[in-house]
């Protein structure tokens, strides 16, 4: 079966808007935040073009992932513990010992997110939301940076 390609759009970039958002974690797990793209994607007044999210973090991190089953966090989270354990001889502790595993974590999923945007709509699949995952125990406070580069309404 041959790829096919959609038709090619074009649509001249006229503006960058930018905007952070700080997201309080409650400790090791997922916070979904799709709904706070949408909404500065709204407020931005987006049309065609690229949004992009930027988390100034080394021991959490950016993913798409599913957002219809729960459990798929778990098991993820579960995966991660076994690839970055926090009984590992890790050197680096400065903060403890769930912080070399959360460094080795956001290497793992990374810190930066890239989604086009058609229609001033997120180009997600049906099941993907886009999450920060937290790497560390404890609660913190994280600040992640979107940016929309492209044309607007």
């Amino acid at each position: 079966m041959p790829d096919r390609l959609s038709p090619i759009s074009e649509a001249a970039v006229q503006s960058v808007f930018s905007a952070t958002l700080r997201v309080d974690t409650h400790g090791t797990g997922f916070t979904d935040i799709t709904f706070a793209a949408r909404d500065f994607l709204a407020q931005a007044g987006a049309g065609e073009g690229v949004f992009l999210a930027f988390l100034r973090h080394t021991s959490a991190s950016l993913t798409i992932q599913e957002n219809a089953d729960p459990d798929v966090q778990t098991d993820l989270t579960t995966a991660l513990e076994r690839l970055a354990p926090e009984a590992a001889p890790w050197i680096h502790d400065a903060e403890g010992p769930d912080d070399m595993p959360a460094h080795v974590k956001a290497m793992l999923n990374g810190v930066t997110l890239h989604v086009p945007v058609t229609d001033g709509k997120l180009a997600l699949g049906t099941w993907q939301g886009i999450y920060l995952i937290e790497h560390r125990r404890a609660p913190h406070s994280r600040e992640v940076i979107f940016q929309f580069v492209g044309s607007r309404k």
